[in-house]
């Protein structure tokens, strides 16, 4: 093991924490992420600082919070004085890179206010969220009129080149299937779930990211330590899958919807605005969980698969011992359960993700093969990254907490009892169901090992006891047997709230130096 490690930080787009073998699913297949949880440290209680995919990958990126970086919804600019994993670990002497998505969108008014020209240096990393774009691909092309309504995607010129013609091959080959006369029948409309997609296996998406992956690891080796984001972007929607994916599960595999008619009857106004949305209404019914989710299902495996097949090029060249690999994802779908689809809200159905650490370091010995309870946040893989590279702690700027030390034993006694997450709702339609005006459509959850706050502005809280209600079934927070825990939670969130880190321009260190030495520099204030 070199003292500088290669970090292979892989990412899922939308897979839940508990759609995997060793997590408990009774039927999926994972064997290779199985293996990895074996090899090192499955943390059974990571949560992310944001239910959807922009504002949380800014989260798992920056080391902070949705609160603090600003960047809360998909296509918010995240500010160009934010420091990510590529601005802490490319001085240290790695190579920063990126294959597949980070749903990031540069701050284009300020990189204009200071003349940096994206294709210069340093211009490009402010214009790919401090990473090498060694192949960008956010996996969301949609068509408008017809027409590609984005940029074209490295990956349709591939497809075309294999003999997939047309102007958005990403649409009408990878996520479209054929009908029973060869009609082209769109992703986009989940009922098409269930048929296999028009590419073969080897040329759908998760295939092609491997593929990009792999190709970085040939030309990085005997390169100087790296760092290689992998973010695939499926099980994420549309729902599907290439042959043999597509039929490897049925309805009889679809566990019963984790949903109660209470929940329905008498929703929290929150709730009972997202109960509305189109892709709510439509999960509510048993028939679109029976096609979809078996579906999600196979491109978990397929996911699983080629994951494995990352692990096994570590290994042919030895590399592996000189290797960290973190497996985890951006967020969860709540797929019918609470009468819900996709995110947004705070359920462990999407806040909750897989998290699996494998260092291969004698340092890490003490847990490896173990599931730990540690409430871990996605914000806590910054600091991490940076403890592993050997850089100096930036406290006052890094609001996550390395897990070197949870890694190495028992988590320290002073590990946090709490994790927390907030929505920005704005750009959703439940906001304008709820009369709520752009500022107002949030929402901040705390957690800790028994209870669950979740508030609103004008609207009232919710509380959920875990121990007693896992499910999440019954929302306690108009309860007034309860009145004395939601003031106890109310005062954990502002806490957390008031202490967030936007002193970033000057270390502690330098505080700490120069405190109560004005004297020393010349200024006699105060003097008789």
């Amino acid at each position: 093991m070199q003292s500088k490690p290669n970090i292979l930080f892989v990412m899922a787009d939308q897979l839940r924490w508990d759609y995997l073998r060793h997590a408990g699913h009774p039927h999926i297949a994972t064997p290779r992420i199985d293996a990895l949880a074996r090899r090192g440290v499955a943390f059974s209680r990571a949560f992310v600082q944001s239910p959807v995919c922009g504002g949380s990958r800014m989260c798992f990126y920056s080391g902070r919070y949705n609160i603090t970086h600003g960047a809360t919804y998909n296509n918010f600019p995240l500010r160009i004085d934010e420091k990510t994993i590529g601005d802490y670990l490319r001085p240290l002497g790695y190579r920063v890179a990126l294959v597949g998505k980070t749903h990031f969108k540069a701050d284009t008014e300020s990189l204009a206010r200071l003349g940096i020209d994206p294709g210069t240096n340093p211009g490009l990393p402010y214009w790919q969220c401090g990473f090498e774009p060694f192949e960008r691909d956010d996996g969301l092309h949609p068509e408008v009129d017809g027409k590609l309504a984005g940029a074209d995607p490295a990956y349709n010129a591939w497809l075309r080149q294999l003999g997939y013609p047309g102007d958005n091959p990403w649409h009408e080959w990878a996520n479209s299937v054929e009908g029973e006369n060869g009609e082209v029948l769109s992703g986009w409309a989940m009922r098409n779930a269930r048929r296999p997609a028009r590419v073969k296996e080897e040329h759908s998406e998760t295939a092609y990211m491997t593929d990009r992956a792999l190709e970085f690891m040939r030309q990085a080796r005997d390169g100087g330590p790296w760092c290689l984001h992998v973010s695939y972007i499926k099980p994420h929607w549309p729902y599907i899958a290439p042959a043999p994916y597509h039929a490897m599960y049925g309805p009889e595999h679809v566990l019963p919807a984790n949903r109660s008619a209470a929940e329905r009857d008498d929703p929290h106004p929150v709730m009972a605005a997202f109960m509305r949305h189109d892709e709510s209404v439509a999960f509510a019914r048993d028939e679109v969980r029976e096609t979809v989710i078996p579906t999600y299902m196979g491109l978990i495996t397929q996911f699983d698969h080629h994951l494995g097949r990352l692990v096994d090029h570590l290994e042919a060249t030895g590399e592996i011992a000189n290797t960290i690999i973190v497996v985890t994802s951006d967020h969860g779908d709540y797929l019918g359960d609470h009468w819900l689809g996709e995110k947004d809200l705070f359920h462990e159905e999407v806040v909750r993700v897989p998290m699996i650490v494998v260092d291969p370091r004698p340092g890490a010995d003490a847990t490896r093969g173990r599931s730990l309870e540690a409430l871990v946040e996605a914000i806590d893989l910054a600091p991490t990254f940076l403890d592993w590279a050997g850089g100096p702690a930036e406290p006052h700027r890094l609001e996550g907490r390395s897990l070197v030390p949870v890694l190495s034993g028992p988590a320290p006694t002073d590990w946090r009892s709490a994790v927390f997450c907030d929505s920005d709702f704005s750009l959703r339609h439940a906001r304008k169901t709820l009369g709520l005006d752009v500022d107002e459509a949030r929402g901040f959850m705390v957690r800790t090992a028994r209870w669950k706050y979740v508030h609103f502005e004008k609207l009232p809280p919710q509380l959920f006891d875990l121990a007693a209600d896992p499910g999440e079934l019954v929302d306690l927070g108009r309860s007034l047997a309860h009145a004395a825990v939601l003031d106890e939670m109310r005062d954990r969130l502002f806490s957390w709230a008031l202490s967030r880190k936007t002193r970033t321009t000057v270390s502690h260190d330098y505080i700490r130096r120069v405190t109560g030495g004005a004297r020393a520099r010349g200024y006699r204030f105060g003097e008789w």
